[in-house]
């Protein structure tokens, strides 16, 4: 197939002729009379970021809700369409009629003339005939029918298949002139979710179908991604899991002579992402979400060459003339991610190693080959000070090999040294005593204390994390990860306001959820706000024993809050919590994370994603630890080790998370599975009556022999429940 452009005759040949193909295909499949199904590849489906296509390398994301007028196209006059009256009614009992007799004749007329055209696809699906339905409310299609007739597709014989096909091909290939009326999207929202495209032999079809709605103008996205908000989870969630089924396919064929060469086709993959991205649009629109943003990952991507993809979009940007996925972040997955991340850190490293070097070379100096290396050295007793000047002092070393040494200890940093530093030192500076943060249920929330450089170095050592994968035992709310993004790239005009992000009334419930909770009913107060309330446009603060008192707006103290005026109070009054009244603590945290973390590759990233790249993620899976656990002095079939995994994999999710954080020093999961954990069960050779001890800096257990399943499981729960007391024995 060479594409739609030589002329509707041309193609509607070469169409035909794959039509033919397809016949010929199914030749001895089936009869007219013998429901049969179109043959689904078992291929496993894999699961935001930027609206539509737009430049991820934006500062400021244009909102789908707001056009420009210019991207408002007249619309143009509808043509008239034919009367069709069958209902979901009707046309079940012609199914069951088929059905039961044999006689398809009913059916198959249906399907071969809803399909045949976009008039006659609106003239079947259509609601109301006579009614416009140009609104982004409403897209008019009879939701309830359009699925009943899909649902019943796959089991009527070969030649209704065909037909629909047929007619699709025909609606494709008419000549378009000026631009898309309403009834035309309408037509692509319907056949887009054809149960027939799972199919491989229909992918020809498929992908022109696609790069039509792909090549449609950002007006008419905008209408479909509004529409698309209303179809329902499970459906929403085939048409995004077919369309990373055509991906995965097409990138890695089964079959490789079932599909066109790939140097014919190379727009079919660009179409389906754009596609795929109206979907992810949509679903970012709604509160909740229609489906999770994993959803949209394809994992077949973490099989490709990720750096050439990325270089590609550093050179092209959005281009059309060179597309890469990284112009579609949210198909690539956290794990596809992390690769591209630490490929880039590495290259920076090697890169300011090399500087380093050569700038040693040129003094005429003798090398030395610490100079490759961040090497910090502190003093247990003075762990929080010798680190703030460690990192300060080496401000320009921060992107090389991180290398620890406790001053007056022996000893090689392997990765052990570095992992008990960020351990020990997190531990230090989140205690509620230190008073850098106020601790709010289940997240430290609360920027307190005015030492900004504190927070600089709290901002450099997450940075220091995700540059060089180490997992911290932090719990930020998820605020702070989406303030850590704005913007993704450290602005070149330092008059540039940082970690100012749109928050809400959710963003507070998560962080002060009482407080929330009193703005929430504030809102919803059905009584005179001013005279029951008495409440001004200012708001008061504890600071140090001190109390202090803000405008929201300027005069505020003279503005009382109405009925009226409530809402704009509450978004100011959370603005001010979460934004304005932290800014220089936060500003400082956001310079100390990108002082490290610097790369476009940030801008691949959501917030969520930030947050399980510094601290892991919440999803255990004991049975891929006990897969990829090592052992020391044991073998896995010992009794004690067949006793140990009996009993973990019984535990409660609480108490697994409790072994995780006394074996390792958190209860998060790397990016990479369990497997990077690099866990280890070695053998103590003490006493029974000894507890277990963990080395958590080497994510070791050591386990004494037990013989008896209840006293293992009795001396692991109290091991784990004084996990503080054992965490660095």
């Amino acid at each position: 197939m060479q594409g739609l452009e030589r002329g509707a005759k041309n193609q509607f040949s070469t169409f035909s002729n794959f039509i033919t193909t397809i016949n010929q295909k199914k030749e001895g499949i089936g009869n007219r009379n013998s429901p049969t199904q179109l043959v689904i590849p078992n291929i496993k489906n894999v699961r935001d970021l930027p609206p539509i296509c737009l430049d991820v390398r934006q500062k400021q994301r244009i909102s789908i809700d707001t056009l420009p007028q210019e991207l408002k196209a007249p619309i143009p006059p509808e043509p008239s369409l034919p009367i069709r009256t069958k209902t979901v009614k009707d046309f079940q009992d012609d199914v069951e009629k088929a059905k039961s007799s044999g006689d398809w004749k009913a059916v198959h007329d249906f399907y071969s003339t809803s399909f045949d055209s976009f008039l006659e696809i609106n003239a079947a699906f259509k609601k109301d005939t006579n009614s416009p339905f140009n609104t982004i409310e409403d897209s008019g299609i009879n939701a309830k029918f359009v699925n009943v007739v899909y649902d019943a597709l796959l089991n009527t014989p070969q030649d209704v298949q065909k037909s629909v096909l047929k007619g699709i091909i025909n609606g494709l290939l008419q000549e378009w002139k000026g631009p898309r009326t309403k009834d035309d999207l309408r037509a692509y929202c319907i056949l887009l979710q054809n149960p027939q495209f799972s199919n491989t032999s229909t992918y020809v079809i498929y992908a022109h179908l696609l790069r039509q709605i792909a090549a449609l103008t950002e007006a008419d996205h905008h209408f479909l991604v509004h529409w698309s908000k209303k179809i329902s989870q499970r459906r929403f969630k085939q048409l995004v899991d077919r369309l990373l089924q055509f991906i995965s396919l097409r990138l890695f064929p089964a079959k490789p002579e079932e599909f066109p060469p790939m140097v014919k086709c190379t727009w079919w993959i660009p179409s389906a992402t754009k596609v795929l991205a109206l979907f992810n649009a949509a679903n970012s629109l709604i509160s909740p979400p229609i489906i999770s943003y994993t959803d949209f990952y394809n994992s077949t991507l973490d099989h490709i060459d990720l750096m050439e993809e990325y270089h590609n979009w550093q050179c092209y940007g959005n281009s059309h003339s060179r597309f890469s996925f990284c112009q579609y972040p949210f198909i690539i997955s956290i794990a596809a991610k992390k690769v591209i991340i630490q490929r880039d850190s590495e290259q920076q490293m090697i890169s300011i190693a090399r500087q380093s070097l050569v700038d040693k070379v040129s003094r005429r100096q003798k090398p030395d080959m610490n100079m490759l290396f961040l090497n910090v050295k502190v003093r247990r007793t003075h762990l929080v000070s010798d680190s703030l000047d460690e990192l300060a002092r080496k401000r320009a070393d921060l992107k090389k090999k991180l290398k620890v040494t406790f001053v007056g200890e022996a000893g090689l940093d392997m990765g052990g040294l570095t992992k008990e530093w960020f351990l020990l030192l997190i531990r230090q500076i989140f205690h509620p005593d230190y008073g850098m943060f106020t601790y709010h249920k289940d997240s430290f929330s609360s920027f307190k204390c005015d030492n900004y450089s504190e927070f600089r170095l709290v901002g450099a050592l997450m940075g220091l994390a995700v540059y060089n994968s180490i997992t911290l035992d932090i719990r930020f709310p998820p605020c702070c990860y989406k303030k850590l993004l704005s913007p993704p790239i450290v602005p070149c005009d330092h008059n540039t306001l940082v970690g100012i992000c749109d928050v809400t009334l959710d963003d507070l419930f998560q962080i002060m959820p009482e407080l929330a909770h009193g703005l929430s009913e504030l809102l919803s107060y059905e009584g005179n706000v001013e005279e029951d309330f008495y409440s001004t446009f200012q708001v008061f603060q504890e600071e140090f024993g001190v109390i202090k008192s803000y405008n929201l707006k300027p005069n505020g103290d003279k503005i009382p809050v109405t009925n009226q005026n409530r809402r704009e109070y509450i978004q100011l009054y959370v603005d001010f919590l979460l934004n304005k009244s932290i800014y220089k603590q936060f500003a400082a945290f956001y310079y100390g994370f990108h002082s490290v973390c610097a790369s476009y590759a940030l801008l691949l990233l959501r917030p969520e994603e930030v947050e399980i790249l510094v601290c892991g993620s919440p999803e255990l899976d004991m049975s891929a630890l006990q897969r990829s656990t090592q052992y020391e002095g044991y073998q896995k079939t010992d009794l004690t080790i067949r006793y140990f995994w009996d009993v973990v994999l019984g535990f409660s999710l609480d108490l697994q998370k409790k072994l995780l954080h006394f074996a390792t020093g958190s209860d998060r999961v790397p990016v990479g599975g369990m497997a990077d954990l690099n866990f280890k069960i070695s053998k103590s050779e003490t006493s029974t009556n000894w507890l277990p001890v963990a080395h958590t800096c080497f994510n070791q257990l050591c386990l004494p022999p037990y013989k008896n399943r209840k006293e293992l499981k009795q001396k692991l729960i109290i091991g784990i429940s004084n996990a503080e007391g054992f965490g660095l024995e």
